[in-house]
């Protein structure tokens, strides 16, 4: 055994790499803690100081029609009880006028020449709205546009003075776990201030342009339309709606994302109105089932289920096509190709691509206006009169007939063939499919008789399909289903 014997040099070298290595590990521990002390303030106190005087509160007016309180009592003329029960006559007519009715909430300044932006809900119908200021200045207000599809209202008030105002800032570089502040005016304790982080994004309640972020920041009444800040004191959300079985903040709040906020103000204070983009189809999510029976690689994009007559129909779009692509921006599901086509300028020629009969194919699409389309129902091929029925997939059909067409109020060129009856065991049932739809495609192809669906089936069958898609429609609403090959 040899023993390793460390001269006086290397010695000095061990200790030298020892205290570089203590040294950089200290370093980048400080450096470490500084970024993290950088994003989280110590105190909330600057950023509400200089914020402050832009956020307001508002105060609305509504005049409420009084209520009749039914039947009255008839009284004997010259009865003793006249007198008393004129008496109680008059005191109910009393409560019947007409009374003002007054609603809290709040809101922010975006110009110096008094732009205010809130919630919709906030001054809805209001007669009158009056802005306080953190100065104390009062000031009443006019609406300049709504969009009730995102809760968004615009108001201006008239000042002898530049008002102060707030920024927005960009939604989208907002994280989950950022740290943000609400100032608003909940249950009338104006000016409130409340921090929490960021718990969730791109959350949707229940329209179709909804893009929410989700906050732990205390959010109560009183706070709708309140800004939502992030720490640079830029506004990234309108405080909107709570989730909450009291009432109360149980910290799940939830703001309009700026990005969608910007967009729908700037239209307001361009047009006084919104002006979305339109495509003009009805569309589904693709599922499982659908895209295997369509032969997709993948579960994604907006099938096509109608085209009505708009700018789809015109650039030649059919249904069962699956949009893939819009405008350059790849669609995951329907949310998102609504969320892209109302961003949109109207008027804009668009590229989308679709996959029809398993090819890619590009069309070029001008967008309407969806604030003016109409729905206009797509005609249909002529029927072949044919009473006969069958069974398959689990279900009854039968061909149209003139029974048939007026039980279920179809036009006479209607085309297609009737559900007539569901096992409630099978996968047609459990997809929910009933007696009186109207299957109008089998397979991507218009039918005009039973041979027609048997032989679709049939090809599906062959060219190893598990899916078989159909296109029904329920009370003139399209949907395309894929039923199951294999239970058969």
């Amino acid at each position: 055994m040899t023993a390793q014997i460390m001269t006086q040099p290397d010695r000095s070298r061990s200790i030298l790499r020892a205290i570089s290595a203590l040294v950089l590990g200290l370093a980048f521990m400080l450096a470490h803690t500084i970024a993290a002390q950088a994003k989280m303030p110590e105190s909330f106190a600057d950023l509400a100081e200089s914020v402050s005087p832009s956020v307001v509160n508002i105060t609305t007016s509504t005049t409420v029609a009084g209520v009749d309180s039914g039947p009255r009592p008839i009284v004997p003329e010259g009865s003793p009880l006249e007198d008393f029960f004129q008496d109680f006559l008059d005191r109910q007519r009393e409560g019947q006028r007409p009374r003002r009715s007054s609603a809290l909430g709040s809101g922010f300044v975006i110009s110096e020449d008094g732009f205010i932006v809130t919630n919709n809900h906030v001054i809805d119908k209001a007669d009158e709205i009056e802005i306080e200021f953190f100065s104390g200045e009062r000031l009443d207000a006019t609406v300049i546009g709504t969009d009730p599809k995102t809760d968004i209202a615009l108001l201006k008030v008239e000042s002898d003075t530049p008002l102060p105002f707030v920024p927005f800032g960009d939604s989208d570089a907002a994280r989950v776990g950022d740290w943000v502040m609400a100032v608003g005016n909940p249950l009338g304790q104006g000016f409130s201030v409340s921090a929490g982080i960021i718990s969730a994004r791109e959350r949707a309640l229940s329209g179709s342009y909804d893009d929410f972020i989700q906050t732990d920041a205390a959010i109560n009444r009183g706070n709708s339309g309140g800004p939502l800040f992030n720490v640079e004191g830029e506004v990234i959300g309108v405080n909107t709606a709570i989730l909450s079985p009291t009432g109360g903040s149980i910290g799940i709040g939830f703001a309009m994302s700026s990005e969608v906020v910007t967009r729908v103000i700037d239209q307001l204070q361009e047009f006084g109105e919104t002006r979305r983009g339109w495509l003009g189809v009805r569309i589904q999510d693709v599922t499982d089932d659908v895209a295997e029976a369509l032969g997709l690689a993948a579960a994604a994009g907006a099938l096509v289920t109608d085209v009505p007559e708009g700018p789809s129909k015109e650039a030649g779009l059919e249904a069962g096509d699956v949009i893939t692509t819009f405008d350059g921006k790849d669609v995951t599901d329907t949310r998102e190709l609504v969320r892209l086509v109302g961003n949109t300028t109207v008027g804009k020629a668009v590229r989308v691509i679709v996959v029809r009969e398993g090819e890619t194919e590009t069309l070029l699409v001008t967008l309407g206006r969806r604030e003016e389309a109409e729905n206009t129902a797509v005609p249909a091929a002529v029927q072949q009169s044919d009473p006969a029925e069958t069974e398959l997939l689990g279900m009854t059909v039968a061909a149209l007939n003139d029974e048939l067409r007026e039980q279920l109020g179809l036009d006479e060129d209607q085309s297609g063939l009737v559900v007539v009856n569901v096992e409630e065991d099978s996968d047609a049932y459990g997809k929910g499919l009933r007696a009186g739809d109207l299957i109008v495609e089998a397979g991507q192809q218009k039918i005009e008789d039973l041979s027609d669906l048997e032989s679709r089936v049939e090809d599906a069958r062959e060219a190893g399909r598990k899916s078989f898609l159909m296109l029904i429609r329920r009370d003139g609403d399209p949907r395309f289903v894929a039923l199951s090959l294999e239970e058969e």
